[in-house]
């Protein structure tokens, strides 16, 4: 499985398919993480590195998932 530096306070739990040989992958929730990085940066400036940096990174079929856990009001 692969992990996101710097996120290991945002993983929710690890996703696998039963019914494939699918590898396992770490899944992480998007506002946790947005939260991590708002800790350097301003909180826009932040969604916006994630979304592009983060989220916007394909690693292969290993690659993290990534829950949009934020509430319609939070965003």
């Amino acid at each position: 499985m692969l992990k996101a530096d710097g996120f290991n306070e945002a993983i929710l739990g690890v996703w696998e398919d039963p019914w494939s040989d699918a590898p396992k992958r770490v899944v992480y929730s998007t506002k946790k993480c947005v939260d991590i990085l708002a800790r350097d940066m301003p909180a826009e400036e932040a969604v916006e590195y994630f979304g592009f940096n983060v989220v916007g990174s394909y690693v292969g079929e290993c690659t993290p998932i990534f829950i949009d856990d934020y509430d319609d009001e939070q965003r």
